[in-house]
């Protein structure tokens, strides 16, 4: 199913047609939910502190959790106390929302919740309900911003800065709405977002955002790292549970590894079964998939480790946009 959706989201696929119908019903529902949210007609949940959401358009992996950690470290070194909110995706806690500790179990709150704690030492809120989330955090910790990994779409929060993450290859795929395109709202929305980032090349008017890789980390033993050169040449198993695994995939080529590719749903939870390689070379994988993996019995797993460099006029843009929303 996944990869049909990929031909028919980003390709020529004749099955497209025949979805289109569905999409202009998923548009309208959304045109009057905004406007039930714009008019005042459902309440939106306006926090004390500022409030920064940073999502995409599209379903699947564009690069929002990087640059979440960019963000909080960034907004840390200008005197800032930030707090992280996310959905949890995954997470089977009985109760909402949950605090969130660099060693919380991802089964109870998610993993990319895990991999915000421990990347940026910010406090962490996780659950459906963003506005419980973000009352949590002011309510335990001295936030003064909060920042929403994902949730552009979740007009029961308002919102002082919204911040657009785009895939620079896939971009918009078709350009029609679900079913029948990739899009979670119509690309109208550009022209409300202050801030345009791009996941690679940059088009006219966004900002770049280049990942950089940093090591390989050992996913079952704490501190353990080897260099990206020590698997250049060399076969490896690359193991990737996210959005897109093909930008990781890519990555790890660009490396100089020749990747035996093993992609699975975003937030796979994984099993023993999912690492019967017909290699014993060594496995790769993402962070976020790491956390999931660290209690397994896994011999020669390491996770990439990634930084996010922005440009200097995309901070200043930034300050803008939180002054003109009066902080700052």
């Amino acid at each position: 199913m996944r990869e049909l959706l990929e031909k028919i989201w980003y390709g020529r696929h004749p099955a497209a047609a025949l979805l289109v119908p569905f999409s202009l019903i998923y548009r309208c529902v959304i045109a009057i939910r905004r406007s039930a949210f714009k008019s005042g007609l459902l309440a939106s949940y306006r926090a004390r502190v500022p409030v920064i959401v940073v999502g995409n358009l599209t379903v699947g992996g564009t690069g929002k959790t990087p640059l979440v950690i960019w963000l909080a470290n960034y907004l840390r070194t200008q005197g800032f106390q930030p707090g992280i909110i996310s959905r949890g995706y995954r997470g089977n806690a009985k109760s909402w929302p949950q605090q969130v500790r660099p060693d919380s179990d991802p089964a109870i709150v998610g993993d990319e919740a895990i991999v915000l704690a421990r990347r940026t030492g910010c406090p962490v809120a996780v659950g459906p309900n963003r506005s419980q989330s973000v009352e949590a955090l002011l309510e335990y910790s001295n936030c003064d911003v909060i920042v929403s990994d994902d949730g552009l779409q979740h007009y029961r929060l308002a919102r002082d800065v919204e911040i657009l993450v785009v895939d620079s290859v896939r971009r918009f795929g078709n350009r029609r709405c679900l079913p029948a395109g990739p899009l979670r709202e119509p690309l109208g929305r550009l022209t409300e977002i202050e801030l345009t980032v791009s996941n690679g090349i940059a088009s006219r008017g966004e900002f770049e955002m280049k990942i950089l890789p940093r090591k390989l980390y050992s996913v079952t033993e704490s501190g353990v790292t080897i260099g990206l050169e020590d698997l250049a040449g060399k076969a490896v198993n690359a193991v990737a549970g996210i959005g897109n695994p093909s930008l990781f995939f890519d990555m790890l080529r660009g490396k100089g590894m020749r990747v035996n590719k093993h992609p699975f749903p975003d937030h796979h939870e994984f099993n023993d079964s999912d690492f019967q390689f017909n290699s014993d070379s060594p496995i790769v994988m993402t962070e976020k998939d790491a956390v999931k993996c660290e209690r397994m019995n896994l011999s020669n797993a390491w996770y990439l480790g990634i930084d996010v460099e922005m440009p200097t006029v995309f901070e200043h843009r930034l300050a803008a946009a939180l002054k003109e929303a009066n902080y700052g």
